[in-house]
């Protein structure tokens, strides 16, 4: 017989866009007349789900509509998904931090979380009255948590500031001294969203060992939210996949994992001006990426080693006649979201300047060093002091096998994700 830690049953939430709450004062009268009446809530039955890539009609979004799964005791399970697939909606409905709009949770236990930077802090307390305030917020007695308070600042390494109000802390120590608390009190569940990204990476690194030791050794639940599939794949033994507020996949974390990856590609075939998740003035947006080669013929594969020319189109929306100060960035993840190299204008010499007639801007590749797989692009613009046109998982492409060092050996897949030049040398 399974023993349960959470058990999520037709689990929805819906928002109103520009409203707080439930909307207007006539639509939480009308919802109150249905109830009274024993009828259903007539706004259940309209609103679209939460995709961000395209333009809705309806002033209602599902940001999770009919969830339902089973998490067993001692369980440690990643939530991961694209950005709004509602990952951190359902942490804060497990959390409690808000209620369902239909279904319910079924939980055995005490949930301790870390959702937010300083959540359950009181900024005007110290770092020692805060840990007695969540350990009692969780139910413990005070000889109960006095008893831990040792290893909780020794933990978090705060503990020259313990005794000085958490408002005077910094990004990392509230989230040094939050994850300690929530990690070593004594709860049956822990729910930890993203923000260890906020950490250095040796505390990053500390917090990953110390959930590995709750899930496997103490036998407590975890949900763990990250985009770092790498973390991810290591502490978690199975992983739930959302989409635009709805279950997509349940099961083992590598099943998962790869679910997630294929969600990724299937969703990059939006034509770049449809899409409705950029974020920017909109003076330039971007319109497409191709791929060339030194004679500027359009390339439709790619190989390691290969020389080539990366183009990006844009429409120009800048008045005639002006000239402004322009940045561009493109970040190279791979299939999981994993950051690989980063390129921007930034740093070069010279300014880039644009005008009315500038349509596209190159990326010139002397030798491909990627390696095989699948890899993805984000692409950011800045004109002036403002963002003009930011898309993130933007644009997707395939790197075959390829004969980098030219001496007739193709390299192969699982050599990591970058080819580099040899300083090995036998004397």
């Amino acid at each position: 017989m399974k023993n349960l830690a959470i058990k999520a049953e037709n689990i929805s939430k819906q928002y109103r866009l520009g409203e707080v709450g439930t909307g207007t004062l006539s639509h939480d009268l009308n919802r109150f007349w249905h109830k009274i009446r024993g009828n259903e809530d007539p706004y259940l039955r309209i609103g679209e789900a939460n995709d961000r890539a395209t333009k809705g009609e309806s002033d209602y979004v599902w940001s999770l509509r009919d969830i339902n799964f089973e998490i067993e005791q001692g369980d440690a399970v990643g939530i991961i998904g694209r950005n709004g697939a509602g990952k951190s909606t359902l942490l804060k409905l497990l959390s409690k931090v808000t209620k369902p709009t239909t279904g319910s949770f079924k939980v055995n236990g005490r949930i301790a979380s870390l959702l937010e930077v300083g959540t359950g802090f009181n900024p005007e307390m110290t770092g020692r009255e805060n840990i007695y305030l969540n350990g009692a917020i969780l139910g413990m007695r005070r000889h109960e948590i006095t008893r831990k308070l040792d290893e909780i600042i020794e933990f978090s390494g705060v503990d020259r500031y313990i005794d000085t109000p958490v408002k005077r802390y910094s990004s990392g120590m509230y989230v040094r001294l939050a994850f300690a608390v929530a990690a070593h009190l004594e709860s049956e569940i822990l729910i930890v969203d993203e923000v260890l990204a906020v950490g250095d990476a040796e505390f990053q690194k500390k917090c990953l060992g110390k959930m590995g030791d709750i899930s496997k050794g103490e036998g407590r639940t975890v949900l763990f939210v990250s985009h770092n599939m790498a973390a991810v794949k290591s502490l978690c033994n199975n992983g739930i996949v959302l989409n635009n507020g709805q279950l997509n996949f349940i099961g083992s974390i590598q099943n998962a994992v790869e679910e997630y990856s294929q969600l990724g590609q299937r969703s990059l075939n939006i034509n770049l001006l449809n899409r409705k998740d950029r974020i920017g003035t909109g003076l330039i947006k971007f319109s497409d990426v191709k791929f060339y080669d030194l004679k500027n013929k359009e390339l439709n594969t790619l190989s390691t080693g290969m020389s080539a020319l990366i183009k990006f189109y844009f429409n120009n929306n800048i008045k005639s006649g002006t000239e402004k100060k322009i940045r561009f960035d493109v970040g190279v993840f791979d299939q999981t979201e994993n950051r690989i190299v980063q390129l921007s204008t930034f740093y070069q010499k010279e300014e880039f300047l644009i005008n009315s007639k500038k349509t596209h801007f190159i990326i010139y590749i002397p030798k491909l060093n990627l390696l095989e797989g699948n890899y993805i692009l984000t692409i950011y613009s800045k004109i002036d002091e403002d963002e003009a046109d930011w898309i993130q998982n933007a644009f997707s492409f395939y790197v075959d096998s390829g004969d980098y060092y030219g001496f007739g050996r193709v390299m192969p897949k699982g050599f990591g994700k970058i080819a580099t030049e040899h300083l090995i040398e036998l004397k």
